[in-house]
């Protein structure tokens, strides 16, 4: 419930690159493979993201594909031909009929992919040759076994992001998140488990997160620095993740884009849980991401645990002055914003419909009705 303090810390506005916020309530990138088999988003896209758009409020686009090779999840969507761009022009149009700002999550998979995802069974890539080999895929099939990128297919995957900022601006949107997190390429390159070159790519903390500030200096070179954020995931487990040297490597990530890019429009840090895709009732450590935050002055946003403890998004927003991303309460609840400033009810979401197809457990949610 929200405390009795006005005005909350959690529905005070906030500038992030050039558009003013209303309230700190974000909805988080989330896969839901609802666009067509060609990548396109689809007029259920449409309505789920107006769904959940409010005056004043950020929206981050679920996990979008910067070139067909990328990943070859099923109807997940893309930003890398003209018939993407154009239906994603429906969806930021919609969006800001609204009033409310969107940024479109980049996204390479990298070794979560797998050959048989590809158009001619090519094996996925990664920083090294080393295979996941805990749980399965988003499709429920078998993870890859990958092979070690080669600096040229490096700078080309660089361009590649670089054109999917600006096909994304084309699209409509505010902005563009660029997705450094989860256990995807460039995840596989920052950490210790998945990364062990001898080149200026791997070893030392510099060098493993090199591939990811150069992804940051095309795209703000691209789009502009106002349009620009990241996310990260220090600590995380899943897809095999593992770092010797958490606090330092992402430290120094923080640090790096500090000096470089102040006015990034924000950071986007997920708290380390266990069993990501399992558990429903674990609440992430309050201060878990203190050591990024204190380093990073711009805009923040936390995320993980917060659909199932509510206070704890309202305590860590007053506490830091923090923006809270939401998934899977925002999945269950469009109207979410109204519903946590009121202290109504959460609707309950349904795991089995996150990732099938059609409307059911996408647009079917209610909004509140207040005299029920």
């Amino acid at each position: 419930m929200p405390s009795a303090t006005v005005p909350q810390a959690l529905f005070s506005p906030i500038k992030v690159g050039n558009h003013q916020l209303q309230h700190r309530v974000v909805l988080a990138p989330l896969t839901r493979f609802r666009a067509t088999l060609d990548a396109v988003p689809t007029d259920l896209q449409v309505e789920y993201y107006t769904q959940r758009a409010t005056e004043g409020g950020l929206l981050i686009s679920e996990a979008t594909f910067i070139d067909r090779m990328a990943g070859g999840y099923l109807k997940a969507p893309g930003i890398y031909t003209q018939d993407q761009i154009e239906g994603w022009k429906k969806v930021t149009a919609a969006v800001h009929a609204k009033k409310a700002t969107m940024f479109l999550q980049l996204w390479h998979i990298g070794r979560a992919g797998a050959d048989y995802l590809n158009p001619n069974f090519e094996p996925p890539v990664s920083a090294s040759d080393i295979p996941i080999v805990t749980g399965k895929n988003l499709t429920g099939g078998d993870y890859g076994f990958p092979r070690a990128l080669e600096i040229p297919e490096i700078k080309m995957i660089v361009e590649q992001y670089r054109q999917a900022a600006l096909n994304a601006i084309e699209a409509g949107f505010d902005g563009v998140e660029i997705h450094s997190a989860n256990g995807y390429l460039l995840d596989q390159f920052i950490n210790t488990s998945s990364n062990k070159r001898t080149d200026m790519y791997g070893g030392s903390i510099p060098n493993r997160a090199r591939f990811s500030l150069e992804v940051l200096d095309a795209v703000v070179e691209a789009v502009g620095v106002e349009r620009t954020a990241i996310r990260f995931s220090p600590g995380e487990d899943w897809q095999d993740m593992q770092d010797d040297t958490v606090v330092e490597t992402w430290s120094y990530l923080t640090s790096q884009i500090q000096a470089k890019y102040p006015d990034l429009s924000y950071l986007h840090f997920i708290q380390a849980r266990a069993n990501i895709n399992k558990t429903d009732n674990y609440v992430a450590p309050a201060h878990g991401l203190d050591a990024y935050r204190q380093i990073w002055k711009g805009p923040f946003i936390s995320s993980s645990g917060f659909s199932t403890s509510r206070q704890e998004a309202f305590d860590i927003a007053e506490s830091t002055g923090n923006l809270i991303s939401f998934g899977r309460a925002f999945i269950s609840n469009p109207d979410l914003p109204a519903r946590l400033l009121n202290g109504w009810e959460l609707t309950k979401y349904d795991r089995t419909t996150f990732y099938t197809d059609g409307p059911e457990g996408y647009t079917d949610y209610p909004a509140y009705n207040s005299k029920n």
